[in-house]
C-alpha cells in the first residue's frame, strides 16, 4: 500500500530530530580505498558482445567470486566472461572466464587455462564452495542456457562435473534456462553442501521482441515486464558427487519470479537456513526452511516482497546479515534509480520492518542504480557499512556512468554517504555489475572487486586510516560442511559489544565472497567471548582471543564419512 499521511509525517518528525540532533551522533572513522588492479596484474574486462538487436542478456553480466583455490590462505579472484550472442559461443581468448592467482605480494598472476576453468556460453553469476568435503573450494558457474561445476582437484587444476554432477539447468518442460546466480547452503544439515540457482526469464536470442521507437528504427533493451519469469531451482547434494533436483518437491518451483540476487541466513534461528530472493519488478521471496526438505515462500508476511511504499522494485543484489548487531539478520537489497536501495531490519519475531526511509538510505540512494552489494565492516569500528557497485542499466545512450558507493554505518540507526571521502581512485565510473569481498593482502581491511561492463574491473585496497582492530574467523566443518556454511557467530570484546555475523559466499549479484568471516573490533583488542553455533547443532565456546589475526576454527565433532 502507499505511505499513509500519517507515514509520511512520522518520517519527517525523524528527519528533523535526525538533523537537530545530528552533533550529537557518534564520530565515524573514516574509510579510504585505493583502486590498484592495474598495479597488481589484474586485466580484465566484461564482454557483453553489444549488438543492435539490444539482447535482453547484454546488460547484466557479470559476477566474480573471491575464495581460496590452492588453499595457500590468499584468496583469489575469478571473472565470470560473456561470449558472442547468436549462438553464445566463445570465439576467441578474450571472452574466457578468468582466474587470477594471489601472489601475497600485492600482485596476481592470471591462471585461467593452466588451471583449466576458461568457462564457456555466456556466464552470468557464479558461487564458490567446497561441495564435495575434500577440502578445495569448487566453482558453479550461472548462464545462459549453460551451467557450468567445476570440480577443484587440489593440485592447482579443476575438472569440469557438470554432466556428472546433474546440474546442466535444463528443465523438463521450459528446456535449457537463463541462470542468473547461484549460492550454496546445506538446507537439510546433512553436512553437504546443496545448491540454489536463481533463474530469470525465458528468452530466446532468435526471437528478441522489439523495443523503443518503431517509427524511427530506434531500438532500446526492452522492460523485465515483457518476458516470462521463471522458478528458481534446488539441487540436494547426494553426497557422492551428484545432484537431485528438488526444486519441486521442496516447494521452490510452486513461485514464478525473475530473480536477480540470492541470499542466506538462518533469520529465525531455528537451526535450518532459509533464502531470500531478489526479483527484478516482481515482489521478492522469502523461503522459509520449514525441515522435512520443505520450503514455504513467507515475503509478503515477513515484510520484505515489497518495500514501504507498497511497492515491488528492480531488485538486483541482495545481503543477508545483522547490520545493527541486535543478533537478528537484516536483508539489504540493491534496486534501480527512483526505487532507493531498500533496508528490511528484522524485527527479531520472524518478521522485518522497512527501515529504508529512517536509516536515511532512501535519500541517499534514490538517484542511484545499484548492482551487487555487501554488508561488511569496512572502517573495523565494529559496524557493518553497506557498499553497492553502481551501474545505469541502461548501456547505450542515453546513458549515466557512475561511481560506486559506500554508506558508513552511524551505530545509531542510520547510514551517512562516504562515497567522495574514499579517495580519488574509488571515484572511477563505469556500468558497474558485479562487486566481491575479501582481505587481499592480509591487513584486516576488507577490499573488494568489482567488474564493470566494457572497461577494467576494478581492485579497491582498502586502505582506511583508523587503527581499528579487527578478528576474522576460518571455519573447518567435521559434522557439518566443510566450509562451515551456515555456522553462525557472536564474538563479545573486552568492552562488553557484542556483534553477530554467519559463514556465507553467496552475496550480492550473481557474486561470491571469500568465506572467512570478518569482524572489525573498534578499540577491542580481544574478544573475551566467542560462540559458534554449527549447522549440526554443535555449540562452541572460546574464550579470551587476541584480536587482528585469522582465527581457525575446527568444530569439536567427529569426521562425516564420506558416501
Amino acid at each position: 500500500m502507499r505511505r499513509s499521511k500519517v507515514g509520511l509525517a512520522l518520517g519527517c518528525v525523524v528527519l528533523i530530530a535526525v538533523i537537530l540532533l545530528g552533533a550529537e551522533r557518534p564520530t565515524i572513522d573514516l574509510v579510504s580505498f585505493e583502486e590498484i588492479a592495474d598495479r597488481a596484474g589484474i586485466h580484465f574486462t566484461v564482454r557483453n558482445s553489444a549488438t543492435p538487436e539490444k539482447h535482453q542478456i547484454e546488460t547484466m553480466i557479470s559476477g566474480v567470486a573471491v575464495f581460496d583455490y590452492n588453499n595457500d590462505g590468499k584468496p583469489d579472484i575469478y571473472f565470470v566472461n560473456g561470449a558472442t550472442v547468436p549462438g553464445l559461443e566463445r570465439p576467441d581468448a578474450s571472452y574466457r572466464n578468468r582466474l587470477y592467482r594471489n601472489n601475497g605480494d600485492g600482485t596476481f598472476t592470471d591462471v585461467t587455462m593452466g588451471a583449466g576453468v576458461p568457462g564457456d556460453g555466456y556466464g552470468m553469476g557464479v558461487a564458490a564452495g567446497d561441495f564435495d568435503n575434500d577440502g578445495h573450494v569448487d566453482l558453479f558457474i550461472a548462464g545462459v542456457n549453460r551451467n557450468i561445476l567445476y570440480r577443484n582437484r587440489g593440485d592447482g587444476t579443476f575438472e569440469e562435473v557438470t554432466a556428472k554432477a546433474h546440474l546442466e539447468g535444463i528443465d523438463p518442460r521450459l528446456g535449457k534456462l537463463w541462470s542468473i546466480a547461484a549460492g550454496w547452503f546445506d538446507y537439510d544439515n546433512d553436512g553437504f553442501l546443496d545448491l540454489f540457482v536463481v533463474n530469470y526469464v525465458i528468452w530466446d536470442p532468435s526471437k528478441e521482441r522489439f523495443c523503443g521507437d518503431p517509427a524511427n528504427h530506434v531500438r532500446s533493451y526492452c522492460h523485465p515486464r515483457y518476458y516470462q519469469g521463471l522458478p528458481n531451482s534446488l539441487y540436494h547434494n547426494n553426497g557422492d558427487g551428484t545432484f537431485t533436483d528438488v526444486s519441486k518437491s521442496s516447494g521452490i518451483a510452486n513461485h514464478v519470479g525473475k530473480g536477480m540476487g540470492v541470499a542466506f541466513a538462518d533469520y529465525d534461528h531455528d537451526g535450518r537456513m532459509d533464502v531470500f530472493v531478489a526479483n527484478d519488478t516482481e515482489p521478492n521471496f522469502l523461503f522459509h526452511n520449514e525441515g522435512g526438505g520443505k520450503f514455504r515462500e513467507i515475503a509478503l508476511q515477513a515484510g520484505v516482497a515489497f518495500n514501504d511504499d507498497g511497492r515491488t522494485v528492480s531488485s538486483m543484489g541482495a545481503d543477508f546479515r545483522d547490520y545493527d548487531n541486535d543478533g537478528n539478520e537484516d536483508v539489504f537489497v540493491s534496486a534501480l534509480a527512483g526505487e532507493t536501495f531498500p533496508l528490511f531490519r528484522s524485527l527479531g519475531n520472524g518478521g522485518f520492518r522497512d527501515a529504508t526511509y529512517g536509516s536515511g538510505v532512501a535519500s541517499l540512494t534514490y538517484r542511484w542504480n545499484g548492482w551487487s552489494n555487501g554488508i561488511f565492516d569496512l572502517n573495523n569500528d565494529g559496524l557493518k557499512d553497506l557498499f553497492v557497485a553502481r551501474g545505469d542499466v541502461q548501456i547505450a545512450p542515453p546513458k549515466t556512468l557512475e561511481a560506486n558507493c559506500i554508506l558508513l554505518n552511524r551505530g545509531d540507526g542510520t547510514f551517512a554517504d562516504f562515497s567522495k571521502q574514499a579517495g580519488s581512485s574509488f571515484q572511477q565510473v563505469g556500468h558497474h555489475r558485479g562487486a566481491a569481498f575479501g582481505d587481499f593482502d592480509g591487513d584486516g581491511r576488507i577490499d573488494v572487486v568489482v567488474t564493470r561492463l566494457d572497461g577494467p574491473a576494478e581492485l579497491f585496497h582498502n586502505t582506511s586510516p583508523a587503527p581499528n582492530h579487527w578478528l576474522d574467523f576460518r571455519l573447518v566443518g567435521k559434522r557439518s560442511n566443510r566450509d562451515g556454511i551456515g555456522a553462525r557467530i557472536r564474538v563479545v570484546g573486552i568492552s562488553g559489544r557484542e556483534q553477530y555475523n554467519h559463514v556465507t559466499t553467496s552475496v550480492g549479484f550473481g557474486c561470491s565472497s571469500d568465506r572467512v568471516v570478518h569482524f572489525g573490533m573498534g578499540k577491542d583488542t580481544a574478544a573475551r567471548l566467542v560462540e559458534i553455533f554449527w549447522p549440526s547443532g554443535t555449540h562452541q565456546q572460546l574464550t579470551s582471543i587476541a584480536a587482528d589475526r585469522v582465527v581457525t576454527v575446527e568444530e569439536p565433532a567427529p569426521a562425516i564419512p564420506k558416501k
